[in-house]
Formats: structure tokens, C-alpha cells, sequence
């Protein structure tokens, strides 16, 4: 037997290598919490616990539970938390209460691929994912039903205070309540937290109604005629009555997959041609459209924080999900090219297979849309489109196959984002571990 732990591991193990990594990183963020007067309970260093969580992450393991088990047994965890054995509360909470400094941890990682030459960003690609959230597709509820539920709900405890008065008397607490009653609160708040997210919607779409109404009233009135097309439809007065939210996590969406249907969000990833991810965001979005300028934006404001300054994005290859005339007209003249597909991808690639290159110069009259299709038929449109596919996808098979990372282990908008980043960050750290350009142990 090995007289020290640290023996055990060979001296190019993933934890040696997550160890430095961390050591290199600016984790001032995390820091700033604790006190340094000596009161309290000690608390367990956050480098630390934010290698565990990373190299748990690169692992695909996501559960506080399993970490806490594995601190115990598995001799990677054993080095990481130099035996220390975190209980799965401190774990969770640790991730809870840190989320905004991943969003830092996300750049910091970045930061080590750039240094060892990882990161080129010439030719980028952008896509989503849909991941489940920590919540059931049956889990969903109508409007009326939810309104009918916290209706029911405030009755039950507005009785059950008369109730309670009548047999203590009022303003004494007596007994508590049953343990069935102990949790409404909760579940009450879950359910407002989705009525008002429902009407939110609902506001919203009317508004959307009326500016469309609003905007065909003057073009008609500026032209003296009717225009041509479907008169758009009155708003409706009251929410429909399929209009759903999901009680158990209301932020999350149901997203439509190839495999069926999910309770979930959209990550999306922008990547480069050595497969790092320089932009991770998500949205709930289903559809990636929207989606397009704002990761763009985002890709450029991470690249200004690595100081490469003679480095900008050249071409963005994007799949006709981020297609459309607003996100091709509103791309700026000095920021990089877009070349998206107008068509599905089975259908594009057909059409560039039975499509030869176009000739000739640029006809003046040709619309956004069937200016970009005569650019995926160049032979250069051909080239650069075939990458996107190589470039993105594996992304996305290597998160969820290869490291299990299925679904998200928080729940509500904010905690699900921050958890996207952590699993972002890992993905690049990953890739830098594999490169073999960062040695471990390095003095």
C-alpha cells in the first residue's frame, strides 16, 4: 500500500490537473463572503469546494448526494477535498449561494484555454439544446386550474384560521399545523409564482396583437388602400384555456425535441473549430431565433475580457432555426459575416447537393433571405456550412452522452443558467486537460 493518498492517483490524473487549474484562477468573487474575523463556524475553503464541484462536473456527476458519497470513497474526490468529506447540504448550498460567481468561473476557464492557444476565433458556430429541467411534463397546469387551485388554497387557510382562532383563541399559535397542511405555503407561492407568469404572457401577447393591428392601420392609411394578406385577429380577452405553467419549476418550458417533448430550457452554445465554448447562455426560448445577435454580443464581450485584442470573430455558421430577415438585417457592417441556412438541414443539404454554384454578378433585386441562399451554394458558402455540423454538434453529444448530463439538478430560470455555465466551463477545461498544452503540476 502506497504510504500517501496522493500516491494512489498517476501524476497526469484529471484531478492533479483540476487542482492547478483552480489554483490559477481569480476566485476573489468567492471569497468576499467570508469573514476574516474569526467568528463563526469554519467554514471549508472555497477553492476547495469549487475544484470539487468542477472536477464532479467534468465527471457528469451533478448530485450533491453522490459527491458526498464519492468525497468518501472514490480516491479522485478523496485528493480534490484532501479528505475532507463536505455532507451533501453543504454541497448544494455551496452551489446555491455562488451561482452568480460562475458566470466568472465560465470566463476564468476561457482565460487558460486562450493561454495555451486554444482558442481561435475565426470561424465560430452557434447552437441549442434543449435540456430537461428538474420537473415533469405532468406537472403542468392549466390557467384555470391554477386559478382554481389558489382560490381553493386561500379558502382552506383563511378556514382554517377561523378555526384555529375559535380554539386557541386569536393571536395564540397552539399546536402546529398537520403535517398535510405543513408545506402549502410553498406550493401556494409556486402556484401564484405560475397564474402570474401566465398573465404575464397573456399581457404580452395582446400587446404584440395590437402593434400588428396598429401597423397595418397605417400602412393602409399612408397607401389609401387595403393591404393584401390575413387581417390580423383581435386580441383575445381572457387567457386561452390551454395556456399552461408547471407547477413544480415555472420558469422551465415544455421544448419540442426529436424524441418528443420535454419540460426544460434552451442552451445555447457558441463554439469554436477546436470545439471551446466562448459563449453560454440559456433561454426559454423554443425557438433559437431570437437568439442569434444577443450570443453574438455575448461571444465578443468574453473575447474583449481574454485581451486579444487582435483576435475577432471572422465567419458565424448558424442552422436555419436562426434564420430570419430581422437577425439578417440587423447584423453589424463591421462585425462578423452570418452565413445561415434558409432551409431545414436535411433540406439544405439536399439543395446543395443538387444545386450547382451560382454565376455571375449579384442580381440587385434578390431579398435578404435569397441573398443568403445564393451565398450557401458558393463553393466557399459550401465549404464554410459543411464545418458547422463538425464544429457544434459534438458539443451538445459529449455533454449529454459522454458525461450523462441530461438534465439540470436546480430548478427556476437563474439557477438553471448559472448550472449551464458550470457545465460549460467544465466542457472547455476538459478539452485543455485532453490537449495536453497545460501540464499539471507546473511550477
Amino acid at each position: 500500500m502506497p504510504p500517501s493518498l496522493q500516491e494512489w492517483l498517476p501524476e497526469k490524473d484529471m484531478a492533479w490537473f483540476i487542482i492547478d487549474v483552480v489554483e490559477q484562477m481569480d476566485l476573489s468573487a468567492y471569497y468576499r463572503k467570508y469573514r476574516a474575523d474569526g467568528r463563526g463556524q469554519e467554514a471549508y475553503d472555497p477553492s476547495m469546494m469549487i475544484a470539487l464541484m468542477v472536477y464532479a462536473y467534468s465527471n457528469g456527476i451533478q448530485s450533491s448526494r453522490a459527491i458526498e458519497r464519492l468525497c468518501e470513497r472514490d480516491i479522485g474526490f478523496k485528493v480534490i477535498a484532501a479528505e475532507e468529506k463536505p455532507d451533501h447540504t453543504t454541497i448544494a448550498r455551496f452551489r446555491q449561494d455562488n451561482g452568480k460567481a460562475v458566470e466568472e468561473l465560465f470566463v476564468e476557464a476561457l482565460k487558460l484555454c486562450a493561454k495555451a492557444g486554444l482558442v481561435k476565433v475565426g470561424l465560430v458556430a452557434l447552437d441549442g439544446t434543449k435540456i430537461k429541467a428538474d420537473a415533469a411534463l405532468e406537472s403542468n397546469r392549466t390557467y384555470d386550474h391554477i386559478e382554481s387551485e389558489v382560490k381553493r388554497m386561500l379558502a382552506e387557510a383563511e378556514a382554517k384560521d377561523t378555526e384555529e382562532d375559535k380554539l386557541y383563541g386569536k393571536g395564540k399559535r397552539g399546536d402546529e399545523l398537520p403535517e398535510e397542511l405543513q408545506d402549502r405555503g410553498k406550493r401556494l407561492a409556486r402556484l401564484k409564482e405560475c397564474k402570474a407568469r401566465l398573465e404575464q404572457e397573456r399581457s404580452e401577447k395582446v400587446a404584440r396583437q395590437k402593434e400588428k393591428i396598429q401597423e397595418r392601420q397605417k400602412h393602409e392609411s399612408e397607401r389609401g388602400q387595403k393591404q393584401r394578406g390575413r387581417k390580423p385577429q383581435e386580441p383575445e380577452a381572457v387567457i386561452k384555456a390551454d395556456a399552461k405553467a408547471n407547477v413544480t419549476d415555472p420558469d422551465s418550458r415544455i421544448m419540442k425535441t426529436r424524441s418528443g417533448y420535454v419540460q426544460g430550457y434552451n442552451g445555447q452554445a457558441m463554439v469554436t473549430e477546436d470545439q471551446i465554448i466562448i459563449a453560454a447562455e440559456l433561454t426559454t426560448e423554443e425557438n433559437d431565433v431570437k437568439q442569434l445577435i444577443p450570443m453574438i454580443e455575448k461571444a465578443e464581450e468574453n473575447i474583449a475580457a481574454l485581451e486579444l485584442h487582435d483576435k475577432r470573430i471572422g465567419v458565424v455558421l448558424a442552422d436555419a432555426g436562426y434564420c430570419s430577415d430581422t437577425n439578417m438585417e440587423n447584423t453589424e457592417p463591421d462585425g462578423p459575416e452570418c452565413i445561415i441556412a434558409t432551409k431545414k438541414d436535411w433540406k439544405q443539404r439536399q439543395a446543395l447537393r443538387e444545386s450547382g454554384p451560382p454565376r455571375g454578378r449579384i442580381p440587385e433585386n434578390l431579398t435578404l433571405r435569397e441573398r443568403m441562399e445564393r451565398k450557401l451554394l458558393t463553393k466557399r458558402g459550401r465549404a464554410l456550412y459543411k464545418k458547422r455540423g463538425q464544429i457544434v454538434e459534438p458539443i451538445f453529444g459529449q455533454i449529454k452522452t459522454c458525461r450523462g448530463i441530461q438534465k439540470f439538478m436546480r430548478r427556476g430560470f437563474e439557477a438553471c443558467a448559472h448550472e449551464w455555465k458550470l457545465i460549460c466551463a467544465t466542457h472547455n477545461l476538459l478539452k485543455l486537460w485532453r490537449s495536453g498544452k497545460m501540464m499539471v503540476n507546473e511550477s
